[in-house]
């Protein structure tokens, strides 16, 4: 059976939404990913759908979703991936809560060129942190 993970930040627009998509594509024969946002916008950030499709993962049919979309549901990790969500992050039951702050995507600014760069960092910064937390093999967190 695998384990679910719920990615919880503010918007549910980039940094939950792409931390899905890595570990279900990663890691999705273990673990079923989930992400919500404490206050959700209507989108998916569009850099983040196009920095994922680059490494060939397509968040584009995705939505953000409100935490309580997911109230009642046990999880075995709710991981925070943002300071805001952390502080209003709600109590889920039975599950271990991790948290892991990344930069707020939202505060990118530049060129278009200057932002995807910022959105791949993010992405890799991410991409980088789940391939050191879950581990595929013996099926656990470190």
């Amino acid at each position: 059976m695998k384990k679910k993970v719920l990615f919880l930040c503010t918007h549910n627009s980039a940094r939950s939404q792409m931390a899905e998509g890595l570990l279900n594509t990663l890691y999705g024969e273990t673990y079923q990913a989930y992400s919500a946002g404490t206050q959700p916008v209507s989108t998916v950030n569009p850099y983040a759908v196009k920095v994922m499709k680059e490494i060939g993962i397509d968040i584009s049919d995705r939505r953000p979703k409100n935490r309580d979309e997911f109230r009642g549901i046990f999880f075995d990790y709710v991981i925070t991936v943002c300071d805001n969500a952390r502080e209003a992050c709600p109590f889920f039951p039975g599950g271990q809560t991790i948290h892991k702050s990344f930069e707020d995507p939202s505060s990118f600014s530049g060129s278009e060129d200057e932002i995807l760069g910022s959105f791949r960092r993010l992405r890799n910064e991410i991409k980088d942190w789940i391939e050191s937390i879950f581990i595929k093999k013996n099926s656990k967190i470190l």
